[in-house]
């Protein structure tokens, strides 16, 4: 099971984000997992079941979304980046997004 997943909901039309395209960086900036959001706006599976403590980065094709749905959205991209000191634990990291604007937090 994947130590990192995440969900993105489109809080402008409020419904889950389906299809977005996520990658996960590791601290060099090496793609380690990707993935695309399924109907109900998550990606359960997303990198390796195992990982060093460190920083990692998820990076969202919003663009790709917002085109799917044929919105004029302002951010092409959204990048979090996040500190995993406890590489045992399992980190859910949601994306709530709409086209102006987003948010997240440490889900769990």
């Amino acid at each position: 099971m994947s130590r990192i997943t995440t969900h993105v909901l489109d809080t402008a039309h409020g419904m889950p984000a389906a299809g977005v395209p996520v990658r996960l960086l590791d601290g060099d900036g090496a793609t380690i997992g990707t993935g695309h959001t399924d109907a109900d706006g998550r990606v359960k599976e997303l990198g390796p079941e195992e990982l060093a403590a460190g920083v990692y980065t998820l990076v969202f094709d919003t663009q790709r979304y917002f085109d799917l749905i044929e919105v004029e959205a302002f951010y092409p991209s959204v990048t979090i980046a996040f500190h995993v000191r406890d590489p045992d634990e399992h980190f859910h990291v949601p994306l709530l997004l709409n086209p102006f604007g987003f948010s997240t937090y440490r889900g769990s």
